[in-house]
């Protein structure tokens, strides 16, 4: 059918209407703190998932619900900046979960600050990987150095921990050894898949730490006592402590005399 020609008698087209532009998803508009708040914890969120090298600004802004300029609004110094203060809060929060409840037995205490410890290795588990092994592009002397306020804020927490207010050279040496093995060992559970469960883990930790802290008792006197202390507040774990001292020390001495 042939379209019939328009007269002048014929009513004017309608001028078609732009459709509204789509606002951003979940925009609104914060007070200044909320927001700077809100893009922290979601680059936080960002920064978790996956390496801080793999997570733009642009990633942010929009799980944000903001605009690129918004961000930068905030953060001039772009995404370092905003890395920084990502990390800063994290380490906040990684303290924080070092403390060590009032009750049990020493090494029920030091098993309830590792739960917490694995809990924010698990929530965290791709940033807390690059971050370690410092293999990030946006890693700088300021992101390393939060790095180490973090690790002595364990080593403090951990004296603490033992009743030691001022630690020698051997016991420091014994409680950072140990905090190293911690890492490394959240590190090999995370490249592994988390196929050991986490209390077999967090027992195994526990453990080596009462073996190193008999390892160190026999050159430092100071840690002897700090271990017989310990032991005197144990049960069963006590007697294996004592066991593998003695194990230890037999072994020692049969280096140091020449013996197989």
């Amino acid at each position: 059918m042939e379209a019939r020609p328009t007269t002048a008698t014929d009513p004017a087209p309608t001028p078609a209407v732009p459709a509204p532009r789509p606002r951003r998803a979940g925009y609104r508009r914060l007070p200044v703190e909320q927001r700077r708040e809100q893009l922290i914890a979601v680059a936080l969120e960002l920064f978790a998932a996956r390496p801080p090298e793999e997570v733009s600004l642009d990633d942010v802004a929009e799980a944000a619900g903001a605009s690129r300029p918004l961000v930068y609004r905030y953060f001039a110094g772009g995404k370092q900046q905003l890395y920084e203060a990502a990390l800063r809060t994290a380490a906040d929060e990684l303290t924080g979960r070092f403390a060590v409840p009032p009750s049990g037995t020493p090494s029920e205490q030091l098993a309830a600050a590792l739960d917490g410890y694995f809990a924010f290795v698990a929530e965290h588990d791709a940033g807390y990987s690059a971050l370690l092994r410092g293999g990030s592009v946006v890693e700088t002397a300021r992101t390393s150095a939060i790095v180490d306020d973090v690790r002595r804020a364990a080593l403090r927490r951990t004296l603490r921990h033992l009743g030691v207010r001022e630690a020698g050279p051997r016991l420091t040496l014994l409680v950072r050894s140990w905090i190293a093995v911690v890492e490394g060992a959240s590190l090999s559970w995370l490249d592994e898949g988390r196929v050991l469960p986490v209390a077999g883990l967090r027992d195994w930790l526990v453990d080596q730490f009462t073996a190193m802290a008999a390892a160190t008792a026999l050159h430092d006197p100071q840690t002897a006592e700090v271990l017989a202390g310990l032991l005197a507040l144990e049960g069963p774990r006590a007697e294996r402590a004592e066991r593998l001292r003695a194990e230890r020390a037999e072994r020692l001495r049969a280096v140091l005399g020449g013996g197989s």
